[in-house]
């Protein structure tokens, strides 16, 4: 599981620093574009993600305790919350689709006139928040798998790696997260 993680993360990394390197190629469009992101929408979802985590340490908890009742709960908490997440970006992603923020033909961008700066903006924004998306579809799905396995009683005090490992998945995902906030929405965020 480490090894994927650290390919993980270079696949985000380098995702990262192309968001860098074209964020100081064009400072203000990336800040005018920025600010047309909901900051509350984004910062309640940063505090939904929290909450999951917490659940998912509970989880591995109850799992190294031996106590199938509140592993099944707690691993059901956190799905739910990673749902409520995803729920709330496709609530925020249809927005920008009605704001012709989606990158393609149909593409505009009021107050700026470098669209395609603009553009591009909203291409790394789709682009890195519709992969953690996966990852979150991902997590979901592993999260099933562990609760059936819960349910049938499988993890045990001696033997709970399963639980322990989805773990180490699903707080990657959320520290994902923890840098897609403020790169996206947050710098040069002026809050009135």
């Amino acid at each position: 599981m480490w090894i994927f993680l650290i390919t993980e993360i270079m696949f985000f990394g380098g995702m990262f620093l192309a968001y860098i390197v074209y964020r100081a190629s064009y400072p203000d469009v990336f800040a005018i574009a920025s600010s047309s992101l909901n900051v509350y929408i984004g910062a309640a979802n940063t505090a939904v993600l929290l909450c999951s985590s917490f659940s998912m340490v509970l989880a591995v908890r109850a799992a190294q305790l031996g106590q199938q009742k509140a592993l099944a709960i707690n691993i059901v908490l956190t799905m739910l919350l990673g749902f409520v997440f995803l729920g709330v970006k496709a609530i925020e992603w249809r927005e920008k689709f009605i704001e012709h923020h989606v990158p393609g033909p149909s593409f505009h961008f009021e107050g700026i006139a470098a669209q395609g700066p603009a553009q591009l903006f909203f291409s790394l924004y789709f682009a890195m928040t519709g992969l953690h998306a996966v990852h979150m579809i991902v997590g979901a799905g592993l999260m099933t798998w562990l609760l059936i396995g819960a349910i049938r009683g499988k993890y045990t005090a001696a033997y709970m790696t399963p639980v322990d490992i989805g773990g180490l998945y699903w707080h990657f995902v959320d520290i994902i997260w923890i840098f897609l906030f403020p790169l996206f929405y947050l710098i040069d965020r002026h809050l009135k």
